[in-house]
């Protein structure tokens, strides 16, 4: 499997559908689904038990996160350093195409 279909529905309750194209290395695609699905929710429990977060605060954590995780690769600096870029890359490349579906609000 070479893409990786993924769809979340915001705490808003809005639906976005993504397309993620796999880098050559991943090892299991049904691993990295559970992964995001459970960093996703994991993020959304504790921005809601922290507060009001900024955006900005977030994605400087989560891009610190992936720096330190990047890190704890046993493997050559620059390669894994080459790894984690490509792979974040990739990920953002997706965004062109994300489909955003709306829900409905008012009253019944």
């Amino acid at each position: 499997m070479d893409h990786l279909p993924y769809r979340f529905t915001t705490p808003t309750g809005d639906a976005i559908s993504f397309e993620f194209e796999l880098h050559p290395e991943t090892g299991s695609a049904t691993r990295v689904y559970q992964l995001l699905d459970r960093l996703l929710y994991t993020l959304n429990h504790e921005i809601a038990v922290l507060g009001e977060t900024h955006n900005g605060d977030l994605l400087q954590a989560l891009a610190m996160a992936i720096a330190v995780r990047t890190e704890m690769i046993p493997a050559n600096p620059e390669l894994k350093r080459k790894l984690a870029q490509d792979v974040v890359e990739q990920a953002l490349r997706s965004l062109k195409d994300a489909h955003h579906e709306e829900t409905p609000s008012g009253h019944a």
